[in-house]
């Protein structure tokens, strides 16, 4: 799949990603198993990155809407995402408004107290939540930029020209100047701050007193149901009780609705408006990012949603990892071997957005009704939601938390440390700024997660983590090998992952194809468990690591279809202990020695 990275019909497909399992047998323990899946880095390889990748496109892009000269006003991504999450709430909850006001009265009509409380208790909590999501301070904000944006005529009451014409020629009133270009711009003055809150402040106000009317109805239908006494009128007091009911109960209903179509439509108009000021800003550029972001984004879903399948059945016993899943949720690491160099740099920059995003993403898990297993995507770009059908046994094994459909987060992070000769010349030559600020970054989100754990988990699983101080000790080496300044510093690499695995983690490795950095780095990462963990001797350890990176254990990769040039392959010849010719050219003794080796090198071979 490497070669069709820079296909466009393609470009959504994860390259080469391939899952790695060690399964280690041992007659005296208990077995353990181990897996990594390996795949190219997340990236628009079909958009190119002549002008980088996502984060320094995403940066550049905001710096210059602050700075536009359009006829526009400046929100930042959180706030445009805030915008369309009201918007989302409004039109998820209006309606819902509507119909329990709608059964609140039929209750009423129909005279049952039962019916009567619920209805309202279900009113009561959809009005409360319908209010709580305007509490944010962007929404007044917004109603006055759109104030101020609009011309002044708009605002205007507009009049019937003749019959002005009518009053003036009965009053004797002067006609009124037109409207002036300077008139038509508004002024703060004239807007109301106050509005938006008596407004919004209504639509409390008016359950309120809904809720008072029904509990004054129900009280007297208590008391009339004490009253044993029993009258000849009793006919004539019930039909007269079901009128009160509904006629008292109508007109309050009637200005809740009031109340909330004008919640809307201010809500509406002002959210609209600050979604429209990112469009207005540079829509075609907006548009290209999007795209961008939704390419290398699909890339990165796929993978995780495999890692998190394959974690799932093979953890189905593991009530640790169960316990931790649902309570906090579900870390996946990504270890990035991308050079600061050259294109690699975009690359870097289009994975480290794309797993950012990931956070965005939540797993429900499903009892599959069929023998369609495959997940489900549902959602918006702000919050995707993946369902995973499990058959009925595996799913039977599940807490009952998630079997109740409860939603599982996602941490992720990545490191990434560069390890090829291009990383040498951008080590000495160039900027590895990017790769420092991005390991700095998820080191503390990492240290955030393992927080959590601690917080959440250590009551009801104590026996989550095994030793809390030894994994607080890494958290601290990575913390400082993160800030340290020390050339292709693997121990990044090394402590991340082992942190990975104590904390029952997913773990990614990612290189530019999946292939030859990427194999190196798994088959050392699996002899380094079988030393660590499981005893394996020293002067076995190179032969190990010789027997899973032969052509027999890796597979024989296609010297044509690889695009790493200067990796270590079997298939490759000795030119890999060559030094790049750029690296080369900045002293003339390196130039001479390589040229002298690279003769007796030729003679050699035609001898």
């Amino acid at each position: 799949m490497a070669h069709l990275t820079s296909t466009a019909s393609r470009t959504v497909i994860p390259i080469n990603m391939h899952h790695f399992l060690l399964y280690i047998y041992e007659e005296t323990v208990t077995d353990a198993l181990y897996d990594v899946i390996t795949t190219g880095a997340p990236a628009a390889h079909s958009q190119g990155f002549k002008s980088g990748g996502l984060r320094r496109l995403l940066t550049k892009f905001e710096t210059e809407k602050r700075n536009t000269g359009y006829q526009c006003i400046y929100y930042s991504p959180e706030n445009t995402a805030k915008a369309k999450e009201i918007l989302s709430n409004i039109n998820h909850l209006q309606p819902l408004i509507s119909s329990h006001t709608d059964l609140l009265l039929n209750s009423a009509r129909q005279h049952t107290a039962d019916s009567l409380r619920n209805s309202l208790k279900i009113l009561k909590e959809t009005t409360e939540l319908f209010v709580h999501s305007f509490k944010d301070q962007l929404v007044s904000n917004a109603l006055l930029a759109l104030y101020t944006a609009r011309p002044g005529c708009a605002n205007k009451k507009l009049t019937d020209p003749r019959k002005s014409i009518d009053e003036n020629d009965l009053q004797g009133q002067e006609p009124v100047n037109p409207i002036t270009r300077q008139d038509s711009i508004p002024h703060h003055s004239e807007y109301d701050e106050e509005e938006w809150d008596r407004v919004w402040a209504n639509v409390g106000k008016s359950l309120n007193c809904i809720i008072a009317m029904t509990d004054r109805l129900l009280e007297k239908e208590d008391s009339t149901k004490d009253d044993k006494e029993v009258s000849s009128d009793e006919d004539h007091i019930t039909s007269h009780i079901h009128e009160d009911w509904y006629e008292q109960l109508y007109p309050l209903i009637i200005t809740l609705k009031d109340c909330v179509a004008e919640v809307v439509e201010k809500a509406k108009a002002s959210m609209t408006f600050v979604v429209l000021q990112e469009l207005a800003c540079a829509l075609p550029q907006c548009l290209r990012l999007m795209f961008r972001r939704d390419v290398v984004f699909s890339q990165a879903l796929s993978g995780l949603v495999c890692g998190f399948i394959v974690k799932l059945h093979s953890s189905l016993h593991n009530q640790a990892f169960l316990q931790q899943l649902h309570t906090v949720g579900l870390l996946v690491q990504y270890e990035g071997l991308l050079s600061t160099y050259s294109e690699e740099i975009g690359m870097l920059e289009d994975m480290a957005m794309s797993i950012s995003d990931l956070r965005h993403v939540i797993f429900k898990i499903t009892e599959a009704k069929s023998d369609d297993f495959l997940p489900v995507v549902t959602g918006r770009r702000e919050h995707y939601e993946v369902e995973i059908r499990l058959p009925t046994k595996m799913f039977e094994l599940l807490p009952q938390e998630i079997k109740d459909g409860k939603p599982l987060n996602v941490y992720p992070v990545i490191f990434n440390i560069g390890i090829n000769e291009q990383q040498t010349i951008a080590e000495r030559f160039g900027d590895t700024s990017l790769q420092e600020s991005i390991n700095q970054e998820n080191v503390e989100h990492l240290e955030e997660y393992y927080r959590l754990c601690t917080d959440k988990t250590s009551a009801d699983c104590p026996q989550l983590f095994h030793d809390h101080s030894d994994l607080k000790e890494l958290l601290e080496n990575l913390h400082q090998n993160t800030h340290a300044k020390k050339r292709k510093n693997v121990e990044i690499m090394w402590l991340a992952a082992t942190i990975c695995r104590k904390m029952n983690g997913i773990r990614f490795t990612c290189c530019k194809s999946a292939k030859d950095r990427t194999s190196m780095s798994v088959t050392l990462e699996q002899c380094s468990i079988l030393r660590d963990e499981h005893d394996l001797h020293k002067d076995f350890f190179v032969r190990a690591l010789d027997c899973m990176r032969s052509g027999q254990a890796q597979g024989i990769l296609n010297e044509s279809d690889d695009p790493e040039k200067g990796c270590v392959t079997d298939n490759k010849p000795t030119s890999r202990h060559f030094y790049p010719v750029a690296l080369l050219l900045v002293s003339s003794h390196l130039l001479v020695v390589w040229l002298i080796l690279s003769l007796a090198l030729l003679l050699a071979k035609y001898q």
